[in-house]
């Protein structure tokens, strides 16, 4: 890999940031500390996006001009990165002027090939996601992301021609299966190109509704679309239109990270945009899911967010970005609570790497005055398991990094720790130093420091500050201590007669107490209300043959990760093989569904939830907290049509 070129979204400058944007930008900076361990020339782009009209009602409502409103809040941002010990190369703002002029030239370049024109446009606006919709996409008349009410607005503006990229991005799609990550959103991406003709994108608003933006070059009473303005950053970092060189030093980039919530802006917008700019798409557009709590999104309004300073303040920086990067499966929802935190941060961190650290150190002090010893004895088969576990850790952290498998490397780094923890319990060198078994002791405690440099330089990129603390503890000369990735091959590769010392606790556990809850009186008793059941209009026997419903034998079925609810249902259909999520984990076990020949709707539209996709849906009756499938009676085959 000849550089590594990796950003996150910008940020928007309405508020402060969130558990989601420090995770974006956490995972980010592990990514770059990872290549730049390899030697791999890397550029880490973040910054704020500034402009559109939820910065300017938000000034408006605080009495100060806009830029006032974004330079008071983009501190919040570049404080918590520096907090957090994020190594961008550079921050980004959408009100420089390096990435104005960059913006203005670009779009003079689409207006003069004809890209941009004017029309008059009627829709649906909606001012939190400042984007158009059509009546089909509103669902019950409000906007289709976010839920908030939206006002019909017609106007004259300008369009980009992001229609005439339709088939020739759905073929780059098909033939680069890299380019959208992972496989369901890619699927998700070309499902949405695929499902009918794609409209141009509206790329202005007019001053008089909103004057926050980019001035169009072409036309001095409109302000530029504040996606198109913001997707542009990427390039406009790095060079585009302003120096070549870098440019070409560092473009196509590697990896855009973004939450899924933005697929559609940064899969279908973005790659268009790029095609009539005539440059060259991006190697990976990268979604990550959301953090959920009890299986419900964070939001201001249900009052579950989580403050990333809270727990910075409680169990340390290092901890805290180790458990996002362990807890979530690149491309799925994960939970995150406090609870979940501390079991995991008290388990892994301070039992399993804190303890090995400390009963290592401190018997080679006691030992051998905390000097490395040497080895003059061959080692023995539990030395050998050890070391193979280590090896594997080596050999398979590279691969899970390149395949977005972050969780996975941690796991098994983890393994390799708790493996030394178990050897050393084995081997009792308490009973070997009593003993006078000095040969033996001392494989015993280098094998055990050997483990901890291996695994120090390996979670170096995660827990900087903590790794970089148990390297300077084993005798690591000042200048080695960020990693060098080809000296982690080898197994001895401590120096003999370095002087070690014995760290403070690298990580002191934590008790976690729930959260008090307010004592309420019990609710008074109401009289039982009858409810009359819903009765549903007529249907015709037409409407009844709109639905296939077919038999299905279960073949396999698993819960979905991060969820209490849901079941991944493995399906026969005949001779097709089909998959189902549905929400009946609360009563049935996976086990118990096996061989069972169920009814499914086999026609519905393909879902995705939580990151899985559906093809259909099965049938099941509810009675109170009862709920049964509907199956056969008697053998049928699957893929009997019913009906």
């Amino acid at each position: 890999m000849k550089s590594f070129y990796i950003t996150t979204p910008i940020y928007y400058v309405n508020d402060k940031p969130h558990i989601g944007h420090a995770y974006t930008t956490i995972l980010a900076d592990v990514l770059a500390r990872f290549h730049r361990l390899l030697g791999v020339p890397t550029h880490f782009l973040t910054g704020t996006d500034e402009h559109g009209q939820k910065v300017q009602n938000a000034a408006a409502k605080h009495g100060i001009t806009p830029i006032e409103h974004c330079d008071q809040t983009v501190v919040h941002f570049q404080r918590l990165w520096e907090r957090l010990g994020i190594t961008n190369d550079d921050f980004i703002r959408t009100t420089q002027q390096r990435h104005i002029t960059v913006v203005q030239k670009a779009l003079q370049d689409l207006y003069d090939k004809g890209l941009i024109y004017k029309t008059s446009y009627k829709g649906w606006y909606c001012v939190g996601d400042e984007r158009f919709f059509t009546e089909k996409d509103l669902k019950n008349g409000r906007c289709p992301e976010c839920g908030r009410m939206v006002e019909e607005i017609e106007e004259s503006s300008y369009n980009f021609r992001m229609g005439n990229y339709q088939e020739q991005l759905i073929k780059y799609i098909e033939d680069h299966p890299k380019f959208i990550q992972p496989d369901h959103f890619r699927n998700e991406t070309l499902g949405f190109l695929r499902k009918g003709k794609l409209e141009d994108l509206c790329i202005s608003r007019p001053k008089r509704r909103l004057s926050w933006g980019i001035e169009l070059p072409f036309d001095k009473d409109y302000v530029t679309y504040v996606w198109f303005d913001a997707l542009v950053n990427y390039i406009s970092a790095v060079g585009y239109l302003s120096d070549d060189e870098t440019f070409k030093k560092w473009w196509p980039v590697n990896y855009h990270l973004i939450g899924k919530d933005i697929l559609t802006t940064h899969s279908v917008y973005w790659p268009t945009m790029l095609m009539g700019m005539g440059v060259e798409l991006p190697q990976t557009i990268f979604a990550h899911g959301w953090w959920l709590t009890n299986d419900e999104k964070m939001s201001k309004s249900l009052g579950n967010v989580i403050n990333p300073m809270d727990m910075i303040d409680k169990y340390g920086v290092d901890a805290f970005r180790y458990y996002l990067i362990a807890a979530m499966s690149l491309g799925q929802d994960a939970n995150f609570t406090e609870k979940l935190f501390n079991t995991r941060y008290n388990a892994e961190l301070a039992n399993d790497l804190g303890n090995l650290v400390s009963r290592a150190l401190t018997m080679l002090d006691r030992f051998n005055g905390g000097f490395v010893p040497e080895v003059t004895i061959d080692e023995d088969e539990a030395s050998a398991t050890l070391r193979k576990l280590c090896k594997e850790a080596v050999d398979t952290t590279p691969v899970n990094i390149d395949n977005m498998k972050l969780d996975t490397a941690l796991a098994t780094i983890m393994n390799a720790v708790r493996e030394a923890n178990k050897y050393w319990t084995d081997q009792q060198p308490w009973v070997l130093a009593k003993e006078g078994k000095k040969e033996e002791l001392a494989l015993v405690i280098r094998n055990s420091l050997e483990c901890l440099r291996l695994v120090s330089g390996l979670l170096y990129p995660v827990m900087p500050t903590k790794m970089t603390e148990i390297r300077r503890a084993l005798g690591i000369a000042e200048e080695a201590i960020a990693p060098d990735y080809a000296r982690l091959q080898n197994w001895f590769g401590l120096k003999v007669g370095a002087k070690t010392t014995v760290p403070p606790p690298l990580f002191v556990k934590v008790k976690y107490e729930e959260p008090p809850t307010e004592s309420l009186p019990p609710p008074a008793k109401k009289a039982k209300k009858e409810v009359a059941p819903v009765e549903m209009p007529p249907c015709t026997i037409e409407d009844v043959g709109k639905v296939q419903l077919k038999t299905a034998e279960v073949i396999a079925a698993e819960p979905v990760p991060e969820t209490t609810k849901l079941l991944k249902l493995q399906l026969k259909l005949g001779d097709e093989q089909r998959q189902i999520v549905s929400g009946i984990a609360q009563w049935y076990k996976p086990e118990e569904l096996i061989g069972k020949t169920i009814v499914v709707i086999a026609n519905l539209k393909p879902a995705t939830l939580r990151g899985v996709e559906s093809n259909g849906m099965l049938l099941a009756a509810k009675a109170g907290n009862t709920l049964r499938l509907v199956t056969i009676d008697g053998d049928l085959p699957s893929g009997a049509t019913i009906g």
